[in-house]
């Protein structure tokens, strides 16, 4: 396994990128190319999660994916700091492609909480050309195969994460909230999308989900939804390898096989 931390730098910023590249074995496949999972822990856009990184990676190196986790910047940094970080990143891993036996056309953006704000807006935003005039890569570098949303911040209005906003707009909140409000924002252009979410979840409510799929199918762009009936927030995998063991949160063994339908669904992109 090829495991570094990369410094991802834009003009006005820097990220980290830790890879988790799986080797190819002559014993096995010596020309295997894996499609390549970068994740986007959440944090409210003030931190991001160890709960939703590692973990996450670990599992999804077992189903056979190269797997990427990008620590972007966050409060005080502002939009479209962490976005810009993304696509960067997103440019990286594919230009690697070939050295790291990646299949360049299944280069997936995954996100939990606001780190899926930051995947959803990758997925409307990367063909606009306010985010090309800060990347320095052709925007087919950077555009995602695919978006995995687990419990996403999607929506600025009445279902929003307040807190989320805030830190990732600043003083930008009567310019920019209605237009990252992202159920708005979905295209022709936006990947295919896997969601899920659960029912009770009361700091995210599950209509963030409920619009980002009511948008994709309007405009005929293929998704997955699941939407179970119990947990809380930030369950990442929902089970013992992410618990929060301060506050005994985080199994809900009915949301365990979420993973797994997103492997099979990545497969099958």
């Amino acid at each position: 396994m090829i495991h570094e931390v990369i410094q991802i730098q834009t003009e006005q910023s820097e990220a980290k990128l830790y890879t988790y590249v799986l080797d190819n074995s002559p014993e096995i496949d010596q020309n295997r190319k894996r499609p390549a999972v970068i994740i986007c822990p959440g944090g409210g856009y003030v931190t991001t999660s160890d709960r939703e990184a590692e973990p996450v990676a670990i599992q999804m190196n077992a189903m056979g994916f190269h797997v990427f986790i990008l620590r972007y910047s966050v409060q005080p940094a502002t939009f479209p700091t962490a976005l810009t970080e993304l696509a960067t990143a997103v440019a990286y891993v594919r230009n690697r492609a070939e050295e790291w036996n990646i299949d360049a056309n299944k280069v997936i953006v995954t996100g939990f909480s606001a780190g899926g704000h930051l995947a959803a807006s990758l997925g409307v935003f990367w063909e606009r050309e306010f985010l090309a005039e800060r990347v320095k890569f052709d925007k087919d570098a950077y555009k995602p195969n695919g978006l995995i949303l687990s419990y996403p911040v999607i929506s600025s209005g009445v279902h929003a994460h307040q807190g989320s906003f805030q830190a990732l707009l600043g003083d930008q909140q009567e310019e920019l909230r209605e237009r990252l409000s992202l159920e708005k924002q979905v295209n022709n252009q936006t990947p295919p999308t896997f969601l899920w979410h659960t029912f009770e979840d009361a700091s995210v409510p599950v209509e963030n989900s409920m619009l980002f799929a009511v948008a994709l199918r309007k405009h005929n762009i293929p998704f997955e939804l699941h939407i179970y009936p119990s947990g809380g927030h930030g369950l990442s995998l929902a089970n013992e390898e992410s618990m929060n063991v301060q506050n005994n949160f985080g199994i809900q063994e009915e949301c365990q096989n979420w993973i797994d339908m997103a492997g099979v669904w990545i497969r099958n992109l």
